[in-house]
Parts: structure tokens; C-alpha cells; sequence
């Protein structure tokens, strides 16, 4: 599974603003990252935690260009861009990202469709509704929510096909903390086998949201409380196929997952003896 780390090159970010927001600061970082087991970056410019302050792509471009070109040229991991823009999208990709990381799921730029088609790139395809403005008004459904995040992804990724992007290239992600409540995120969560059913690669960025909020001793600043709850889901979710998990503190998750493969390796070993 891929640990996929996170290089929010912003001021204002829920977890980390202000801490990577130094282009030279995030390239320590991401190569940091890369030595802690990350084996993708996403790199972003812009926060879309709610309420957040919504950019101009030349803005979020400015802040990230340095960050994408500089890793790309000698960071050892695939880079994502995490951006709604189409602009930022196609400058990222010719600077050398290989993935886009679309948290609108192609609802926030009309143009990313059709320009992610052309570039011929990944395309993380997320579940989300509104914006950082109205999106926590939204929480409402009204069926399982593992069921109605399923119907509008695939509502989506249906629209991405069609605009010409290979279904082979979308990965679609549930949308933790994106107009859920944190009850909707664990039965998101629970329900990801809707999604893996469709065949696409499935990422989950369950990383420091507020649904874990409380299920960590307080261990430090700037969420460092909520590393441990994220270890475990991404421990967890490790056994389930997913294809890889969005996170802040990368070494952490990296010790659960491998907790886990031992653990499976061990209880294979033990049918094996028991059957023999």
C-alpha cells in the first residue's frame, strides 16, 4: 500500500498552515518524508479546510512552483498536486507531478476534466460538496452515507470518463471530513467496499481530521495527538486492499501497516503448521 505524505506549502492549513509554507522548508520536508517510507507527495498550495480562504491559481501556483519543480527533479517518490485548478493542474504536471489530487472531484473547475484528459496523468477523483464556504452545510443525506458518497463519485467518475480521462487512471477517494460529520466518516470508511467494487485504486486521507479528534492521548502540537489514531486506521485499512492513505506523520503510518503484515504473516504461518 502506498503512504502517500503530505506538503501543504500554506499559511492557513488545519493541521500544519505556516510550518512547510517556506518553499525551502517544504523540500526539507518532503525529502524527509521520502526517507521516512513515503512513496508519493502531494504537494499543495492552497487549504480546503473549512472555511478556508479560497485562492487565485496564480496564487496557490506562486506558493508551490519551487516546492513541485525542486522534488520532481531530484525527490525519489511520484508527486501529487492537491488543487482544484486546471491551471495549476497542467503547470504541476509539466513541472513533473504524475498525479492529480482533485478534492472536488471536478466540480470545482469545469476545465479539470478535459484537461487532465490531455495531460494523460493520474487523476484522484474525491467525493465533496460545495466549497470550504458552504461545504459543512451539507452534511445531510439521506440514505447511508457510505451509499450516497459511492453514487456521487460514480456520478463523477462517470463524467471524467467522458470528457476522455482512462478509467485506469482515476482513483477515487470517500472525502473524509469533506461535508461529512465525523459519524459520516467512520461510515464512510465502513462502507469503502462499495467503492472498491468499481474496480478503481482507492485512497483514504483520514489524516488528523476531526473525527478522530479525542481518541488520542495529547502527545504533542500541531495534531500530533491524532497520529496515533491515524496510524491505526491506515494499519487497518492495509488489510483491506486500499490502495493508499494520505498522511501527515508518514513514519507512523508506515510501523502499523508493517504491524500488520507481520501479524498477517504470522497467522498464515500458523494455518499452514495447524493444517499440516
Amino acid at each position: 500500500m502506498h503512504v502517500m505524505g503530505i506538503v501543504n506549502v500554506t499559511p492557513d492549513s488545519f493541521s500544519d498552515g505556516g510550518l512547510w509554507s517556506d518553499a525551502d522548508a517544504a523540500i526539507t520536508h518532503g525529502r524527509e518524508l521520502i526517507e521516512q517510507g513515503a512513496s508519493i507527495l502531494d504537494i499543495g498550495g492552497e487549504s480546503t479546510r473549512p472555511g478556508a480562504t479560497m485562492l487565485e491559481p496564480s496564487e496557490e501556483w506562486e506558493r508551490i512552483h519551487t516546492v513541485v519543480t525542486e522534488l520532481a527533479a531530484n525527490a525519489q517518490a511520484a508527486l501529487s498536486v492537491d488543487t482544484y485548478h486546471a491551471v495549476t493542474a497542467a503547470r504541476a504536471v509539466q513541472a513533473g507531478a504524475t498525479i492529480v489530487n482533485d478534492v472536488t472531484g471536478g466540480q470545482g473547475d469545469s476545465d479539470m476534466f478535459a484537461t487532465v484528459a490531455d495531460l494523460e496523468c493520474d487523476y484522484i477523483l474525491q467525493h465533496g460538496r460545495g466549497n470550504p464556504q458552504t461545504m459543512n452545510s451539507l452534511e445531510r443525506y439521506s440514505q447511508h452515507v457510505a451509499i450516497e458518497v459511492h453514487d456521487e463519485l460514480l456520478r463523477q467518475r462517470d463524467a471524467a470518463v467522458a470528457a476522455g480521462i482512462a478509467p485506469e487512471r482515476i482513483i477515487l477517494d470517500p472525502g473524509l471530513g469533506f461535508a461529512k460529520t465525523g459519524d459520516h466518516d467512520w461510515d464512510a470508511i465502513a462502507g469503502l467496499e462499495l467503492i472498491m467494487r468499481e474496480g478503481h485504486r482507492v485512497l483514504v486521507g483520514a489524516s488528523r481530521k476531526r473525527f478522530i479528534a479525542g481518541l488520542s492521548a495529547p502527545l504533542g502540537p500541531n495534531g500530533a495527538d491524532r497520529d496515533v489514531a491515524t496510524a491505526v486506521i491506515s494499519g487497518l485499512l492495509s488489510e483491506l486492499g486500499i490502495w493508499g492513505v494520505r498522511v501527515h506523520n508518514v513514519a507512523a503510518s508506515i510501523v502499523a501497516i508493517r504491524v500488520h503484515e507481520q501479524m498477517h504473516a504470522a497467522s498464515k504461518r500458523w494455518q499452514e503448521a495447524q493444517s499440516a
